[in-house]
């Protein structure tokens, strides 16, 4: 399948797509190597890309950045839909076992990949995860980044699920990409925590509706709700300035030939 093309929001190209292109691109990258890495744009991590540059190169230079967010299915171009992680995640599970797809689970606090690894065997039987890892929450050293290369080199893995949170974990997959003896990486954050049963997920109308940043905000107020109160008006501002053209956000060279097939934001 050849690449989709991207739209424009807020200076990161959005890949124009449906979960099941998605899916399908995924697990088509069965016995490749270095393939890429796949961002999952949300309202949060476009802040983020706001105020530092070096990470808006990393969501535009990736394979794909889906549109995770209702935000950005709503500001996408006609038959897009939402690539939502925790959905995304059980897709490619899912189809990946009549090819042999080969998963290794990267991230989440401690004892949530082993409760992961167990209740996706149970939910997709022959789903083959080759692997596991729960790094410390610090940079690697030189030789953890070593260790994990060759636990990558044994397991030949086709697709590495990265579960750091925004933006840690696509600054992760920048680095290392090239790095591993792997498919691609898919930066999946909180699926971890939904799919391992540690954190609720929201029903399925408050996803639908845009509205699970509010469940998510009362389940976790503490931690969510600075982040919530800073970024969702100033990403509404700013996407109000680029639709009614008071203001362009420009996109990087990576990612400009790839906007052709729709008209920017």
């Amino acid at each position: 399948m050849p690449t989709p093309p991207r739209y424009n929001v807020l200076g990161v190209g959005i890949s124009a797509l449906t979960l099941a292109q998605a899916r399908d691109l995924v697990v088509g990258v069965r016995g490749q190597l270095h393939r890429g890495y796949i961002c999952l744009g949300t309202a949060h991590g476009l802040s983020e890309c706001r105020a530092d540059p070096d990470l808006r190169r990393t969501f535009n230079e990736s394979w794909l950045t889906t549109p995770d967010g209702m935000p950005l299915v709503w500001l996408g171009p006609p038959g897009v839909e939402r690539v939502y992680g925790p959905d995304l995640m059980l897709a490619v599970c899912d189809a990946g076992r009549a090819v042999g797809l080969r998963h290794y689970l990267y991230g989440g606090h401690p004892g949530v990949a082993p409760a992961l690894e167990e209740r996706l065997r149970q939910r997709l039987p022959g789903l083959e995860i080759v692997g596991r890892s729960t790094p410390p929450f610090r940079e690697l050293h030189p030789e953890e980044v070593a260790a994990l290369r060759a636990d990558l080199t044994r397991t030949r893995p086709d697709v590495i699920w990265v579960g750091l949170g925004t933006p840690k974990q696509e600054r992760f997959m920048a680095r290392h990409w090239r790095d591993f003896e792997a498919g691609v990486l898919i930066g999946v954050g909180a699926a971890f925590d939904f799919h391992s049963g540690r954190v609720r997920q929201a029903p399925r109308w408050m996803q639908r509706s845009g509205l699970e940043w509010l469940f998510r905000l009362g389940t976790e107020p503490r931690r969510l709700g600075p982040r919530y109160l800073k970024t969702n008006p100033l990403f509404a501002l700013r996407v109000l300035a680029q639709q009614t053209g008071l203001r362009k956000y420009e996109l990087s060279p990576k990612t400009g030939d790839a906007t052709r097939g729709h008209t920017p934001l």
